[in-house]
């Protein structure tokens, strides 16, 4: 009889164990999708992809998970499609399936973000894991079986727009062509001296603007290392000076926005590499941070990504057609020859041209996406930066912080100051643009 009545007991339990809704406050929780925004972000570093390349893959990963928000949601949110180029009708669920929205848009992210650019699977033990807490939270497998059908089915869809966005095209463009005979053009830096970095990126597919011309920037100032009275002349003096002379804040502020995605360190005669988040992993984590902050529940933490990763998507584009159409050299070549050769920039010199600064130009456009989701007036701490031991800032604003990488980039003698203030001023209307244009948010 007490062996019975220990079987029901058993029974019982494990009854109550399928029943619990347990693993729904465990895959519901907004932090859960942010976390795995920043596994991706880990996956992204630990391949050196450079910033732009990093931000195709958190856009498309997270319009993967948006598009499933707006199957579980669409009195709230609005599909994409038709919105963003050659994107067109998604899935739709299938009825009557036990599919949990959250999870679902969790695993499409994971599934995109990770097959975009690099094989598929880098994120498969981070997926496993989740999966495992989940069911030991009571997830049945019904739910788990038709979350995962229906994120594959968004995922499909996605990663094959995903490849017609001109991607796979330019890995086999014309390589940049250094011209060493014209002074004011852009040529490769020290240490690492490496070829410039995606050449042909404006030619890749834009999901909002028109084109990467739509905003473009004025002809930076006549190259003139000779006239003292010339603007060329009096922005190289002010670089260097400014260098030379640099505060502990600022060189905190060009540190915290530095996002050098691959650094060359040189010690005697042993070079090596150290990582750290792209610009763009950086705007991904300012997105988690806001969400955590305003307590955003999950489909707008997940609207939030999005719209922000489009917003850094095109900035990237617009920035980059700017680059290699004027191609301009680097303080750091002007300055070396024909000033000092000695003469180093706080931070380490990117592989592509000066002007405009795509760091100013995407942290403006990710300002405005943000601003659009949370307000103007959210004040948070970014510790993105302290996992690579560089200290918090505090910010009012997203526009405040972006206003701040103007000078961050100028402390760091990598940018010239117009160059950044010009950038800044399209960045903010590339956002603005994509803002105005897209209808997410019913």
């Amino acid at each position: 009889m007490k062996r019975f009545i220990l079987g029901l007991c058993i029974l019982a339990s494990l009854q109550a164990c399928k029943n619990s809704t347990e693993y729904k406050t465990y895959l519901h929780d907004p932090m859960l999708f942010t976390n795995t925004v920043h596994e991706l972000n880990d996956v992204v570093m630990g391949n050196n992809f450079p910033p732009m390349v990093a931000a195709r893959n958190y856009t498309y990963g997270a319009i993967a998970a948006y598009e499933i928000m707006v199957a579980a949601h669409p009195d709230q949110y609005q599909t994409l499609a038709g919105q963003l180029h050659g994107l067109n009708e998604l899935p739709k669920p299938e009825a009557n399936q036990p599919i949990d929205y959250e999870l679902s848009a969790l695993l499409a992210y994971i599934k995109v973000g990770e097959s975009v650019t690099f094989p598929e699977g880098s994120m498969q033990k981070y997926k496993d894991s989740i999966l495992q807490v989940a069911r030991d939270k009571g997830l049945p497998k019904d739910i788990e079986q038709a979350s995962q059908k229906f994120a594959d089915t968004v995922s499909a869809v996605i990663i094959s727009w995903s490849k017609k966005d001109n991607y796979l095209e330019t890995r086999g463009a014309e390589k940049y062509t250094i011209n060493e005979k014209d002074p004011s053009r852009w040529v490769p830096t020290p240490p690492g001296y490496f070829s410039a970095t995606e050449p042909h990126w404006a030619e890749i597919r834009t999901l909002v603007l028109d084109s990467a011309k739509q905003f473009f920037a004025p002809v930076p100032f006549k190259f003139n290392v000779t006239d003292k009275n010339s603007d060329y002349y009096k922005q190289v003096i002010s670089i260097k000076n400014a260098v030379d002379s640099l505060t502990d804040e600022q060189k905190h502020i060009a540190d915290f926005w530095d996002d050098n995605a691959f650094k060359m360190n040189v010690t005697g005669h042993v070079m090596f590499g150290s990582k750290k988040f792209s610009p763009s992993g950086h705007w991904m984590s300012i997105t988690g941070i806001a969400a955590k902050v305003t307590k955003a529940d999950y489909p707008t933490t997940v609207y939030a990504f999005a719209k922000t990763a489009i917003a850094l998507f095109d900035a990237f584009i617009q920035c980059w057609g700017v680059k290699y159409t004027y191609n301009t050299v680097r303080p750091e070549t002007v300055i070396n020859k024909y000033f000092d050769a000695n003469w180093r920039p706080y931070l380490q010199t990117p592989a592509f041209p000066e002007y405009t600064c795509g760091h100013c130009t995407i942290s403006a456009s990710a300002a405005e996406a943000l601003t659009s989701v949370f307000g103007d007036n959210i004040a948070y701490t970014d510790s993105t930066e302290l996992e690579f031991g560089i200290k918090n800032r505090s910010y009012s604003s997203f526009r405040d912080a972006a206003k701040e990488n103007i000078r961050g980039r100028f402390y760091g003698g990598i940018h010239y100051e117009p160059s950044n203030k010009i950038a800044h001023e399209l960045g903010t209307k590339v956002g603005a643009y994509i803002v105005g244009k897209l209808k997410m948010k019913k």
